[in-house]
């Protein structure tokens, strides 16, 4: 970045990323991308105590110049430090490389084609009419200045792969997906056992899945994905303190201290865990914390900018995050999780004299009322799981449904991703983690 002069009558902080991306995507055998982009970006803001001002630079060898050309927009102010935003903003220190010789951008391209394809024969079945598989990777360098001293290094990397599957017979067709993320290349991995019972339960859901009998309200076990999406979409876009600034009925509805769920539900968020969600500092230079949402069923936190923090009397949680260099940081999730319990999955099942079990989902929405979309789904009668299910959707209003809670289970997993991300207002998408235990509750509306 080179050194940078800043003014002492105005704010201003600078962030810079050099990302590097692969993609290699393939359709029933033939290669349709393959993709390699090296990209450096910086995001400059300026604040003189009434206005913030921005710029977007995709050359980042002049940043100083750049920033000067804002600094002349803004009006001087000997006072901006003591704006409350501009004192709340923290000076961090700090470098975390974690990957030097592990960046994907030192894997060849070659390499990284022929382990994709090398597992195609094992996800072709007799029923398959379409397979395709997309690998994807990306390695971030973030940096971080500010005018109050901050000074923040660290690097990101994700890298992962998804075979999607649609098959048919007759007049029957079903689509599933099974996918894998890691941080290095180097532990990717090709599980012949796990893909063989994988293709073997999408044929037998494809074959053999029986229509739902009746729509109506049921006990339900969700997975730890289908944990993961209800709390991110249900949940956790709810606890985005930005939806609640000029917004006295939800403040009000979401009053710290609030009892909204079930005794035994604990949610949080929290950067500090490797994969898609990590982000040890948000793009305001806020160091990540473990932040708890819902704490024994009491409402107990939210997410933060410094912006937020500060129009709220609360304390900024380093949620501060933009897709990427052409966007101010907004409030989103980083990794966000149902805190385990202490049940075992079998005694969660053994609890439901009729009902459902949702393993796979394929996508989820919602902010009061919310709605998740299953793929793979079983029926649970007697307390035993038995046959494949269709199920469209299942759907419910969110303080009733938290408040249904009634199991966790010890088993506990936490998610990233590498296709698609979290999406708010114009930036998608960002990627996000997220997960938790095996979770039954009580009423689900199942359609």
């Amino acid at each position: 970045m080179g050194k940078i002069v800043f003014r002492k009558d105005l704010y201003a902080d600078i962030r810079t990323e050099r990302r590097f991306t692969t993609r290699v995507s393939i359709i029933n055998g033939e290669i349709k991308q393959v993709t390699e982009l090296d990209t450096d970006q910086a995001f400059i803001r300026v604040f003189d105590g009434e206005m913030w001002y921005y710029s977007s630079v995709s050359e980042t060898d002049n940043l100083q110049k750049e920033l000067d050309a804002l600094y002349a927009f803004a009006t001087p102010n000997e006072n901006v430090f003591s704006h409350p935003v501009v004192e709340t903003f923290e000076v961090n220190k700090d470098k975390i490389l974690s990957f030097g010789e592990k960046s994907v951008d030192k894997v060849p391209i070659k390499e990284k084609i022929d382990f994709l394809t090398s597992a195609l024969p094992l996800f072709q079945t007799p029923h398959t009419t379409v397979l395709s598989a997309n690998y994807l990777d990306r390695y971030s360098l973030f940096k971080f200045v500010s005018a109050k001293g901050a000074d923040i290094e660290y690097d990101y990397q994700t890298a992962g792969y998804q075979y999607a599957l649609q098959l048919s017979a007759g007049e029957k067709t079903f689509a599933n997906s099974y996918s894998a993320c890691k941080t290095a290349f180097e532990d990717l991995s090709i599980d012949e056992k796990e893909i063989k019972e994988f293709t073997e339960e999408t044929e037998n859901f494809l074959l053999n899945a029986k229509p739902l009998e009746k729509a109506g309200n049921y006990p339900v076990i969700l997975s730890p994905l289908a944990t993961g999406i209800f709390a991110h979409e249900s949940f956790g876009h709810k606890s985005e303190a930005d939806f609640m600034l000029g917004d006295e009925t939800m403040k009000k509805e979401w009053k710290l201290g609030t009892k909204v769920a079930s005794d035994i539900l604990s949610i949080a968020d929290s950067g500090k865990y490797a994969g898609s969600g990590y982000v040890p500092y948000d793009d305001e230079g806020t160091k990540c914390t473990e932040t708890y949402l819902i704490k024994n069923g009491v409402l107990s936190g939210r997410l933060h900018s410094v912006t937020t923090a500060v129009a709220l009397g609360e304390k900024p949680t380093g949620n501060a995050r933009a897709v990427n260099c052409d966007y101010e940081p907004i409030v989103r999730m980083t990794t966000t999780y149902v805190k385990e319990g202490t049940e075992s999955f079998e005694d969660l099942v053994k609890g439901i004299k009729y009902g459902y079990y949702i393993k796979g989902v394929s996508h989820g929405s919602g902010l009061s009322t919310f709605t998740i979309a299953p793929t793979v789904c079983y029926e649970i009668k007697d307390g035993k799981i038995t046959v494949p299910v269709k199920i469209a959707v299942i759907t419910g209003d969110v303080f009733k449904t938290l408040s249904l809670v009634d199991g966790l289970s010890k088993e506990h997993e936490l998610l990233s991703f590498v296709i698609g991300g979290c999406g708010k207002m114009e930036q998608m998408p960002l990627p996000v983690g997220f997960g938790g235990p095996y979770m039954r509750i009580k009423e689900m509306g199942v359609q």
